[in-house]
């Protein structure tokens, strides 16, 4: 494909460059080539309208943003763009990005979103509706929490006349128990937590149940919701036939264990804090003429830097979490080491963990079904990497450098087969690609709208379904600064990065054998062959998901 791309430079004094200008148009199918605009004789004058071309391997689909970047080019030389537009020869449709702004310094990156004036967020459209709060489950950004109920727990005191008027008339929760439609996510792991002090003010966090039904016709929606484990006079179930505002602020409450869980528990310790281990010990352990560690790198990219900056920025005693998350400063640390003792290796195959959850059969579950065709791609491309260099079982007991490699990684860890090592290695680059942008991608589009996922609560969970007002409500949610915080840092760690290589791009030419780069084709084919079928499946869906798809999803863990 090949785009018009119009760049207009600013009128006023001083507003041209003679500095190097790039630009990369980001469409929903993926990114075009990183392109430097240079025409014959002096681009980027003042007042001047140029034209340019940029290619692309494929069709973007609709433009979302485009990113421009200024670098020097014997002295720094600021530069005033009025706007980008974009045109497709051939089609009727353009794109207009307005920026009137200058851009200031050396390797300076700006993104420019799209011109037309939009509404508010989906999210603040439907985030009451309990088809939507259920839907966050499977496809939201914590979808790995739900599983089936075979019976209530016996802290959750729920019975079949409270649930009634939620089931389709003609069953019972018995029946449906039975029948495998009852789903629970618990947040057990939440309960005791100590709550973080902001501005001499104590938080307060709870440890909701949460039961689900998958109505043949509405979805996955919520039935009960108990805040707390220990069912009491002072810990209601609440109920969607209860007052409104009473199950609103219920649902609230489970939405606020949901930040604490996603931003710690399944994205900070179980894709960042995991593959930083495997990081580590390739660093460590492995050559970088050996095979694996040619193969891992590319995966590991930058994560150790973005960890660094994560202890410091956001986990850190003055970092942003204790500024504004109800699990702040020592909160954190109780919650991520309660995780780490019942974290399995099992749990990070996805074919097992749907298995153990008993989910495998929950409609519209796309994490999961994207999950899976991913994983297989990503197991067969390892599988053909390591089976040109270990041709049976004893070369991988024998290869000491391997053997000291995986020590590292599980202390007493030993690696007998090929069919292991290709599991182990899976695991890391489907942690690293797939599992990270599941958790990490889509935050702003969940957080953005701070009431449907609280950071924090400023007063305890209701005692009384019958005293709860709107008042009361908007005095637990965030207060203004801490909402802003919360929108700011999902939109910073789930935005596109400037400098993002997406999934199965390889910049750095690690392998040279021939056989290697075949079988790196033939990964990238299966990716974009996955891509295809995943764009086609959400064709005609209003809530669209789209975090798997290999073009949206990095290399490795960078942010």
């Amino acid at each position: 494909m090949e785009y018009k791309v119009t760049v207009a430079t600013g009128t006023s004094e001083y507003s041209g460059t003679n500095n190097y200008i790039y630009v990369t148009l980001v469409g929903e199918r993926g990114e075009s080539e990183r392109t430097v605009l240079d025409n014959p004789g002096l681009d980027f004058r003042r007042g001047a309208v140029d034209d340019y071309t940029v290619k692309s391997s494929a069709d973007l689909g609709p433009l979302i943003l485009v990113r421009l970047e200024k670098q020097k080019y014997w002295v720094e030389d600021n530069w005033f763009c009025r706007y980008v537009k974009v045109s497709v020869p051939g089609q009727r449709c353009s794109y207009t990005f307005p920026c009137y702004r200058w851009l200031v310094g050396d390797k300076v990156v700006v993104e420019l979103r799209e011109g037309t004036a939009k509404k508010i967020k989906y999210t603040m459209n439907h985030w009451k509706e309990d088809w939507f709060f259920g839907y966050q489950f499977l496809n939201g950004s914590n979808p790995r929490m739900i599983t089936k109920c075979k019976e209530l727990p016996s802290n959750f005191p729920v019975t079949g006349d409270m649930v009634q008027s939620s089931l389709i008339p003609t069953t019972t929760l018995k029946e449906e128990l039975k029948e495998g439609n009852i789903f629970l996510v618990d947040y057990a792991i939440m309960d005791g937590i100590p709550a973080n002090v902001i501005r001499d003010r104590i938080q307060h966090i709870a440890s909701p149940l949460c039961l689900l039904y998958e109505h043949p016709e509405k979805g996955l929606i919520p039935i009960a919701i108990q805040l707390g484990q220990k069912p009491d006079k002072d810990t209601p179930i609440f109920l969607p036939s209860d007052p409104p505002l009473a199950w609103l602020l219920a649902k609230m409450w489970v939405r606020h264990s949901e930040f604490q869980v996603f931003q710690l528990l399944s994205h900070l310790l179980r894709t960042h804090l995991v593959v930083e281990v495997i990081c580590v010990s390739t660093l460590r352990q492995l050559p970088a003429v050996h095979p694996i560690y040619k193969l891992l790198t590319p995966h590991l990219r930058y994560t150790l830097e973005i960890n660094c900056r994560g202890r410091t920025q956001l986990l850190s005693m003055d970092g942003i979490f204790k500024k504004v998350v109800s699990t702040g400063g020592d909160g954190l640390l109780i919650l991520a080491q309660r995780e780490y003792k019942v974290l399995t290796y099992r749990s990070l195959q996805p074919k097992f963990d749907f298995l153990d959850r008993g989910v495998t059969k929950l409609k519209d579950y796309f994490y999961r079904d994207h999950s899976m065709m991913l994983w297989n791609v990503i197991q067969n491309f390892v599988s053909g990497i390591v089976s040109l260099y270990y041709k049976s079982d004893s070369e991988v007991e024998q290869d000491s450098e391997l053997q000291a490699w995986i020590h590292d990684v599980a202390v007493e860890g030993f690696l007998k087969t090929k069919e292991e090592l290709i599991t182990l290695l899976s695991v890391a680059i489907f942690t690293s690609t797939a599992q990270h942008a599941a958790t990490n991608n889509g935050q702003f589009d969940w957080c953005a709208w701070v009431p449907n996922t609280p950071c924090t609560m400023r007063h305890p969970p209701p005692t009384d379904k019958d005293a709860v007002t709107m008042g009361m409500i908007m005095d637990t949610l965030p207060d203004i600064s801490q909402s802003c915080v919360e929108m700011a840092i999902t939109w910073h760690l789930g935005r596109a990065q400037p400098d993002a290589i997406p999934m199965g791009q390889y910049v750095e030419q690690y392998f040279t054998e021939p056989a290697a780069l075949r079988v790196i084709d033939k990964f990238r084919k299966e990716l974009k062959e996955l891509e295809e079928q995943i764009i086609a499946q959400n064709e005609g869906l209003e809530l669209q998901y789209l975090y798997l798809c290999p073009s949206r999803m990095e290399n490795s863990i960078t942010i």
